[in-house]
């Protein structure tokens, strides 16, 4: 009988990632700079291109039927990539 290994493995990385979270505080200045983000993706490079920074967000009000519950969903996200020479 062969064995599923797919739903294993995805099992046993959920499972993995889940051991690595931690619950932290809410930071009100991480809040306040992930509302200032617009709407859409956005990237830029620093000008001794050492880095780049990116940013997204997605706000969209969701309604469950015609007449049903709304739910507002904002998803923001922000990103940074740093190249630095070793020698």
């Amino acid at each position: 009988m062969a064995l599923p290994i797919i739903p294993i493995a995805m099992v046993a990385g959920a499972v993995a990632l889940a051991r690595n979270v931690h619950i932290s505080p809410v930071d009100q200045r991480v809040e306040d700079r992930l509302d200032d983000i617009g709407e859409g993706f956005a990237a830029h490079r620093n000008p001794n291109g050492e880095q780049i920074n990116a940013s997204y967000r997605w706000k969209r009000v969701v309604r469950f039927g015609k007449s049903g519950p709304a739910m507002e969903i904002d998803a923001s996200a922000l990103g940074r990539l740093k190249f630095k020479k070793v020698i």
